[in-house]
């Protein structure tokens, strides 16, 4: 049977002995007894000589339990608080290391751009160069046709003066 949980009849046959036991003996060996009895069914006094349900040596323990307990929420409170700083930090972190890549993302996009801009730009200018070496043989082929219209001009005004 579970100690502590006497059914009345018994429990009232312990208590009878228990006080015929109180009658016959010291008072010393009274105090021992009434903690027998009261450790039987589950009361004890402690330091203070108060009544406890509890043993004291488990009320110590569980105290105890509980500040280690306490302790143990504190230092993963802490925990917690030092791994939301770190969770901030890469956090800020990584946006930075985002706004870095972004930014050269854009930097190579506006060298690929001036790259090609450039040589849009060769392109047209090597165009443009095609094209008036074209008009300068245009020119010089047009030269020398008026430099041999002349001549033969001059060679007529001439042939015109010696006859007169």
């Amino acid at each position: 049977m579970h100690r502590g949980h006497l059914p009345a009849e018994a429990a009232a046959t312990s208590m009878s002995e228990g006080r015929h036991r109180l009658r016959t003996t010291s008072p010393s060996m009274h105090w021992d007894m009434a903690k027998d009895i009261l450790g039987d069914a589950n009361l004890h006094f402690d330091e203070l000589n108060k009544l406890r349900i509890l043993d004291p040596e488990v009320a110590q323990q569980t105290t105890e339990l509980k500040e280690e307990c306490k302790a143990f929420v504190d230092k993963i409170a802490e925990f917690q608080k030092i791994v939301g700083s770190l969770i901030e930090l890469v956090d800020q972190l990584a946006k930075a290391a985002e706004n870095e890549k972004m930014k050269a993302i854009g930097a190579r996009n506006l060298l690929k751009s001036i790259a090609k801009q450039r040589e849009a730009q060769q392109q047209q200018l090597q165009a443009l160069i095609t094209e008036k070496k074209m008009q300068l043989e245009r020119y010089r082929v047009e030269y020398e046709t008026l430099c041999k219209i002349e001549a033969d001009q001059n060679e007529f005004i001439d042939q015109f003066i010696f006859q007169k």
